[in-house]
Parts: structure tokens; C-alpha cells; sequence
């Protein structure tokens, strides 16, 4: 017996693609400051947004999100079969504590920045598979509590290297149908573990770059297609080190993406008037992208097909202060907003 919905070596191909009905984000005052201001559902000026600590507020924040994709898809979380999502936050409990009212049933996953794409994967899976009708799949990061679990407190105001990226205070949902409209679900190319020893936390673009290669050289090979099928590719989150680093890998396997080519680290910070380095990274980042500028661009028709590629640094402060190198994963997610 084969597997009839897939192509090649890691991908799938719906036969049922799920639609989008609709999609949440909320993000925090520095990210309201950016280009991608306009596309937000709502823009929050403290950091603590009434909560007594940041994890506090990132979990009000995945809540909030959710429920405002929810609210936008005429429907009451009732109506909701599964919810997947994970967070930054050690055994996700922004995730778990955010929805642990809901009464839905839920998958929490990990996949550090990969996370949007990889809940996307996952969900669609459900969807197609005639195991639901309505998924939500989200995820959520924020600045300050991932400091302090990964880095240093903030009060310690230790100098970044140009290479460090900012973590995004924002959640991201998406409320996918076996009916609808679209935009449309229609591929997904499920990323492998790329370890290529980098070791530098300060530098998650070199070390999650290799696997975006992997997983979009990959994708045409199991497809057929050329980058002239997509009007965008968007990895998330490369920033600029990363970016430079992947499109240069990727032209010597002779795959030139470059005209094509952007990073949701990039789009959501302005690089001459905020203080971000090297871009915006986080789960929450390439999440606020997605439900926000890339939702509505796909939707006006502006962009017709995108490869949305969210990657994500598998590692731990544990992993790190044991001397571990940096695995990286990221997924792929084709995006259209008509069937073929």
C-alpha cells in the first residue's frame, strides 16, 4: 500500500487542501513601530499588559490571538476541534496555560521558531485526513520572557554582537476549514534535523540557515516546481545573516531564489530606525507575518502563491551551557489561493 498523498522524499500533497477562514495577530509596541504596523489586529504599548510577570502576558497574548481568529472566522471556540501550538517558553506553557479554559482538544508542540509552520503542517494534515472540520493552528513569543530563559535578565544590559536577533512579542492564529474559499493549503515539506556544529546563540541565522536550504531544495525536488511557481518565498526567521547565508547556498546547488526571496525577520523591523541587529526572530515573528501582511496580501490577490518556510533553532539553555552545536529544523508551506 502507498502513501498516495505523497511526493518524493518529505512532501505532501493535499487532495482536500485546507482553507484559511481566517486569521489573528497581536503584537507588542516595538513591533507596532515597524513597517507591517497597518496589518496587526491590535498593537499593546506595555509589555506586562496588565499581568503581573512577561509569561503572564505572553500567555494572555497566545489567548487574546486566538480568540480574535476565532471571532473573525464567525465562529465560537465550540466550534473548534484541535488547537496546536507551542511557544518558546520551557514545556510551553504560554500555549497550555492560554487555553487551558478553551475546553479544545490540543496537540502543544515545539519547534522553536518553526513552530507556525510546523502547527500549519500538522493541522492541514487533520483537515485532509477527514479528522476535522476547523483547526486552530497558532503560536506566540515574547521579548522579555525569552531573555530571560535564554540569555541574561534584561536588567543586566549585556552588549549584543551584530549577528543577535530581536525575539518578537507577538502571537500568530489561524483558523483552517475543510471548507471555503481560500487562500488554499496545498503542500507541505516536512523539514529534517541540520546540525552543521555552529555553537553561537548570538547567531541563530548561521545555524538555522542550512536547514531552509535543505528544506526548500528539497521541496522542488519532491514537487517539480521551480521558483518561478511562487511570487514569494519567505523563510522565518534567517533575518539578514541568515538570509545572505541560505540564498548563497542555495545558488551554488544551482537554485536561485534571490529575486523572490525575502524573511519575515527582515519584514518586521525597519533596519535604519530600530535598534534590531541582525532582524526579529521568536515564534511569534514569522506567526504576525503570516496571519498579518502575508494573510492580507494573498487575499487582496497581490500575492497569489507563497512558500512560507519557518525555522527554528532546536536548542536549550541546558544544551547550550553543556557546550552543544545548534540543530536546526524548518518546514515548508505552500500557499495559494487557487486550487490546481
Amino acid at each position: 500500500m502507498t502513501a498516495a498523498k505523497r511526493l518524493g522524499k518529505q512532501t505532501v500533497k493535499f487532495q482536500n487542501p485546507p482553507s484559511i477562514l481566517a486569521t489573528a495577530s497581536i503584537v507588542g509596541k516595538k513591533e507596532g513601530e515597524g513597517p507591517l504596523k497597518h496589518y496587526y489586529d491590535q498593537i499593546i504599548e506595555d509589555g506586562f499588559w496588565g499581568e503581573k510577570t512577561w509569561e503572564k502576558a505572553e500567555t494572555k497574548l497566545l489567548r487574546e490571538t486566538i480568540m480574535t481568529a476565532v471571532t473573525k472566522a464567525d465562529l465560537s471556540i465550540k466550534d473548534i476541534q484541535y488547537i496546536l501550538s507551542g511557544d518558546l517558553l520551557n514545556q510551553c506553557i504560554a500555549s497550555s496555560y492560554g487555553i487551558r479554559d478553551m475546553g479544545v482538544p490540543f496537540f502543544g508542540l515545539y519547534g522553536a521558531c518553526s513552530t507556525m509552520a510546523e502547527s500549519l503542517s500538522l493541522a492541514s494534515i487533520l483537515i485532509d485526513g477527514g479528522f476535522a472540520d476547523y483547526v486552530v493552528a497558532a503560536t506566540s513569543s515574547h521579548f522579555c520572557s525569552a531573555e530571560r530563559q535564554f540569555r541574561f535578565p534584561l536588567e543586566y544590559g549585556g552588549q549584543r554582537p551584530p549577528t543577535s536577533q530581536w525575539t518578537v512579542t507577538g502571537s500568530g492564529a489561524v483558523v483552517l476549514s475543510s471548507k471555503g474559499n481560500g487562500p488554499y493549503i496545498t503542500h507541505i515539506t516536512t523539514g529534517k534535523i541540520v546540525d552543521l556544529g555552529i555553537k553561537d546563540a548570538n547567531n541563530m541565522g548561521a545555524a538555522m540557515a542550512p536547514a531552509a536550504v535543505d528544506t526548500i531544495f528539497t521541496h522542488f525536488e519532491d514537487t517539480g516546481f521551480d521558483p518561478d511557481y511562487y511570487d514569494l518565498i519567505i523563510t522565518g526567521d534567517l533575518a539578514y545573516y541568515g538570509k545572505e547565508i541560505a540564498q548563497d547556498m542555495l545558488q551554488r546547488k544551482g537554485c536561485d531564489i534571490s529575486k523572490i526571496f525575502t524573511d519575515c525577520g527582515i519584514e518586521i523591523f525597519d533596519k535604519e530606525k530600530q535598534d534590531t541587529h541582525a532582524g526579529g526572530s521568536g515564534c511569534g515573528c514569522s506567526a504576525v507575518v503570516l496571519a498579518g501582511y502575508l494573510y492580507h496580501e494573498l487575499t487582496k490577490g497581490n500575492l497569489n502563491k507563497i512558500l512560507f518556510v519557518a525555522t527554528g533553532a532546536l536548542m536549550s539553555p541546558t544544551s547550550s551551557q553543556q557546550g552543544e552545536s545548534i540543530p536546526g529544523i524548518a518546514h515548508a508551506v505552500t500557499i495559494q489561493n487557487a486550487m490546481e
